[in-house]
């Protein structure tokens, strides 16, 4: 329907994760290379940013960068108790043990990371939507891991990816042994709005048109609205885009945009 009207060989504002959709400002160059430096380094770091800034798409991204001797481990769903998160991450290594006893499966999974690690491979953890760890306990089961060590190397890869709250939580005093363990911190900022139009540019490259489809003052608009949070920036745009295509319209423009943020609630009516 509007694909074909506009020229688009797919939807350029999916709200998936898609690396190939994944925009490199410079902000996100310098995030993916903390990333891929904390990996090589078997670093644990702490990568923040607003619900919708693209955590997820860099973390993808990151995964497939990664080569064959890194083991990429990844929870999307962090709301575990210790014991569950010990679990989880041992049936994802290969551990086998079913004990009741957590300094048994600690062991075990010491002694599966030690094999990865005679084997030359690197488990590398992803934990997304950090902030939603329940409790201290799973923290410090997380702080534990970075033990896994050889007197000159860690054995694991940790990346806690965080909404930006996780910090304040970090910064009591109970966590000073997890928040000393963290190697590196990068917080990713929103769009600015030339950064918001190389964006749209850019997905829309991706998705097959090559011709401008967004007025500057429709760009200007989507940035105002959305703060520059990608996931924001896709509602409007694809709000938008229908609003123009059931006006048969070729450009999107002011009038499109505004009914688009009317529509979402951007705009304080909703």
């Amino acid at each position: 329907m509007y694909r074909e009207f506009f020229g688009l060989e797919e939807r350029p504002f999916s709200k998936t994760p898609d690396p190939k959709f994944l925009f490199m400002s410079q902000a996100h160059e310098e995030a993916l290379a903390r990333l891929q430096y904390a990996v090589e380094e078997r670093e644990l770091m702490l990568l923040t940013g607003d619900i919708g800034c693209g955590k997820t798409t860099l973390t993808r991204a990151l995964i497939n960068s990664l080569d064959d001797e890194f083991m990429p481990i990844l929870l999307l769903n962090p709301r575990l108790t210790a014991t569950q998160f010990l679990r989880t991450i041992a049936r994802r290594i290969g551990v086998t043990i079913e004990s009741r006893y957590k300094d048994e499966l600690l062991e075990a999974l010491y002694q599966r990371v030690y094999e990865l690690h005679e084997e030359g491979v690197t488990p590398v953890i992803i934990i997304d939507e950090a902030q939603l760890i329940p409790r201290k306990e799973t923290f410090e089961e997380i702080r534990l891991l970075t033990n896994f060590q050889m007197d000159d190397t860690n054995m694991i890869s940790l990346i806690l990816a965080a909404q930006p709250d996780i910090r304040k939580r970090l910064r009591h005093r109970a966590y000073d042994p997890l928040r000393q363990r963290i190697g590196l911190f990068y917080h990713i900022p929103p769009l600015s709005v030339e950064e918001t139009g190389l964006y749209i540019t850019h997905r829309l490259s991706v998705s097959g048109r090559r011709e401008p489809l967004f007025t500057e003052e429709a760009v200007s608009l989507i940035h105002h609205y959305s703060g520059g949070i990608p996931r924001l920036i896709n509602s409007i745009a694809t709000t938008a885009l229908l609003e123009a295509f059931g006006r048969e319209d070729d450009l999107v423009g002011k009038p499109h945009i505004m009914e688009a943020v009317k529509e979402i609630g951007l705009d304080g009516s909703g």
